[in-house]
């Protein structure tokens, strides 16, 4: 019995893997070309204020980005470093995590049109409230202590990652985007992505399998409080981000996770207020703690998850009144096995585009960079970057 339920939890995660395989790979490829084309450099020189404008480019700049948990982080601080306010590097780590391209889509495959709204549309009301929150709580002193422990350069995960700025800015765009340099660094930056977030792509599967196959729904419904219905609207944003916050799961991982819950019982704005949460989880405030110092680390957490559940209990009760919830709980990748269908199609083209990127990130010293990019040393892995992209 034990052996079935490891396989049963198994085939579940492997069953959410197949159905988001495509999107993911999508999503990061476009994140990639992005990254090849667009200077971070350039990006901190646009976010120098807290301006509603400067917070407006941080915002389409970080949907523009990774959506890796972890390397957001570290590049906000890069950017925070190299002039960008703190308000607004901040919120370029939020859209970078919660309005990216590959989460629509794996938001829109796992959970339907509803939810990808919701999520897009509470995103921006999430950062309009941490961008108020900021304006009205944030102190100088505050801002000048998190600058003091930035300059510290002590470590996170992700940090070379965030060093390394490979993008190509000579040339007319098309010529950019179609040479052998782009053709490398899209390589570089793909595969850099996909190693810096499979690891919490595969603990949310595997803890999103285990748990739709071993924890029974009369548990969830009782936990979610579906017996009553004005408590449940409250209590699932409340509660969304503190399960997010302990499951250790961030970036596009917890998406799964949240079709677990989903189909668990939990409301339609504790869904979105989980999948806000990845960027307070312990790891992260740990970071935040090495970054910027404790107290900082602190008002994060607690602005963060006020923006969290205000946005999500806001944007639930919207999608309500519009009259556009879902009815029907069931997530078809928890019920159905792969079948020969056009997921099956599509993620056949899309692992023979990864492979491609994958032979010319091993043939171009990609091995060597993925050293660096979690590595001991930030600077070498900066100054490598150029040096490989000119060589190749």
């Amino acid at each position: 019995m034990i052996i079935q339920a490891i396989v049963n939890a198994l085939a579940s995660a492997f069953d959410m893997l197949w159905e988001v395989l495509w999107p993911l790979a999508l999503g990061f490829i476009l994140s990639a070309i992005v990254q090849t084309l667009v200077s971070r450099n350039a990006v901190a020189r646009t976010l120098g204020s807290d301006s509603p404008r400067s917070l407006g480019f941080a915002t389409l700049l970080g949907a523009a980005s990774s959506s890796c948990s972890y390397a957001a982080v570290a590049i906000a601080r890069s950017l925070f470093l190299k002039g960008a306010s703190f308000p607004a590097a901040m919120v370029f780590e939020f859209a970078s995590t919660n309005l990216v391209f590959e989460l629509g889509l794996i938001l829109l495959i796992l959970l339907g049109w509803p939810f990808l709204g919701a999520e897009f549309a509470g995103g921006v009301l999430m950062i309009l409230i941490l961008a108020l929150l900021f304006r009205w709580t944030l102190r100088p002193q505050l801002v000048d202590e998190a600058q003091q422990h930035a300059a510290r350069g002590l470590r996170g995960r992700m940090e070379g990652h965030a060093a390394m700025d490979m993008a190509i800015t000579e040339g007319p765009f098309l010529r950019r985007l179609f040479s052998a340099r782009a053709f490398t660094a899209i390589s570089h930056n793909f595969w850099m992505d996909v190693t810096s977030v499979w690891t919490d792509i595969g603990l949310g599967l595997l803890i999103a399998g285990a748990l739709a196959v071993w924890v029974p729904a009369s548990f969830w419904q009782a936990f979610f409080l579906t017996g009553h219905p004005v408590l449940s609207e409250i209590w699932g944003p409340l509660i969304g981000p503190v399960i997010s916050l302990l499951s250790f799961v961030c970036s596009v991982g917890n998406v799964p996770l949240a079709a677990v819950l989903w189909n668990g019982g939990i409301s339609f704005g504790g869904v979105i207020a989980f999948i806000f949460a990845d960027l307070i989880i312990i790891p992260i405030l740990n970071i935040y703690r090495k970054y910027y110092g404790r107290r900082v680390a602190l008002y994060l957490l607690g602005v963060s998850y006020a923006a969290m559940a205000l946005a999500g209990l806001l944007i639930g009760l919207l999608f309500k009144l519009l009259g556009i919830v879902p009815a029907h709980r069931a997530v078809i990748a928890l019920q159905t096995a792969p079948t020969l269908n056009y997921t099956s199609v599509l993620n056949g083209i899309f692992l023979l585009v990864m492979a491609l990127l994958g032979w010319r990130f091993l043939r171009t010293g990609g091995l060597e960079m993925l050293r660096m990019m979690d590595g001991t040393s930030v600077s070498s892995a900066a100054d490598a970057a150029p040096h490989h992209h000119e060589h190749h």
